[in-house]
C-alpha cells in the first residue's frame, strides 16, 4: 500500500493542525490514502496531555516574549518544542497495532540516524518513548488516535536551536537533556538530506511504498504555507 510524502516547508502550528484533522477526516472517509507530512515550525512550545503549569515554570507571558507561541494539543506526552530546522512527521494513516506503529517509528528514527554516523537508542518505559543518544534525547514522539486515524507524530532534533528546551520541562523530565543532529556531528544544514531520509526510512519501517505528493494535491494550498517548501 501506497504511504502519500508530502514536504511542506514551514508551517504555523496552529495551522498544521487544522490540515492534519482534515486529512483525518478524509482517511476516516475512505476519501484519502495514508499520508506522511513532513515540515517543520516556527517556535512553539506544545503542551500534551500529560502537560502541567510546572512544565512553564517562568510563566506563558515570559516565552511569549522570547517569540515562541504556545499551544495545547491532543496528543500523548507532556510538554515539547518546536522550532526552525527541527524535523517533524505527521502519519495520518489507519493503525490498529498503536505500540506496534511507535516501535516502528522509533526503529526508523534511529536508522536515519545511524545513516548519519549517530549511534542512537530506544529506551524501556513509556516516559522514555522517542530515541536517544547516549542520556540525551534526540527525538520524540506523540500521538492522538481518532477512529483508528492518527494525527500528531515525531520531531527529530536535526539543525534547530536545542536554547528553549533548556527554559521548560521537557517531555514532563524536569533532568532531561536535548542533543540534534548537528550538535552530535558537528556538521550544519543537514535538515533538506536528513528529511529525505526520513522520509525513506519511515517508508520502510512502515513497509509502506512512498509516493510523493504536491500540497496541493492534499488540498493544502500556497496560502497554508509561510514559506516554500525546503530543498536544502
Amino acid at each position: 500500500m501506497d504511504l502519500l510524502v508530502c514536504r511542506l516547508g514551514t508551517v504555523e502550528y496552529r495551522e498544521a493542525l487544522e490540515l492534519q484533522e482534515s486529512l483525518r477526516e478524509r482517511v476516516q472517509a475512505g476519501e484519502l490514502g495514508d499520508v506522511l507530512l513532513l515540515l517543520d515550525h516556527p517556535p512553539v512550545y506544545t503542551l500534551g496531555r500529560r502537560s502541567t503549569p510546572a512544565d512553564l515554570p517562568m510563566g506563558e507571558d515570559w516565552y511569549r516574549s522570547q517569540g515562541i507561541d504556545i499551544v495545547k494539543s491532543d496528543r500523548g506526552g507532556g510538554l515539547t518544542y518546536h522550532g526552525p530546522g527541527q524535523l517533524v512527521g505527521y502519519p495520518i494513516m489507519r493503525v490498529g497495532d498503536v505500540p506496534g506503529f511507535v516501535h516502528a517509528i522509533e526503529r526508523a528514527i534511529v536508522a536515519g540516524l545511524a545513516r548519519e554516523g549517530i549511534e542512537a537508542r530506544v529506551r524501556e518505559g513509556h516516559q522514555f518513548t522517542g530515541v536517544w543518544v547516549g542520556d540525551r534525547k534526540i527525538a520524540s514522539i506523540g500521538l492522538h488516535i481518532s477512529r483508528g486515524v492518527t494525527t500528531h507524530g515525531l520531531a527529530i532534533n536535526v539543525d534547530n536551536d536545542l536554547q528553549p528546551f533548556e527554559w521548560v520541562v521537557a517531555c514532563g523530565m524536569a533532568e532531561v537533556r536535548m542533543t540534534s543532529v548537528s550538535a552530535e556531528t558537528r556538521r550544519g544544514d543537514r535538515f533538506g538530506d536528513f528529511q529525505e531520509t526520513m522520509a525513506h526510512e519511515l517508508c520502510a519501517a512502515l513497509e509502506r511504498a512512498g509516493r510523493d505528493v504536491t500540497p496541493d494535491a492534499l488540498g493544502a494550498g500556497a496560502s497554508l504555507l509561510s514559506s516554500a517548501p525546503r530543498s536544502g
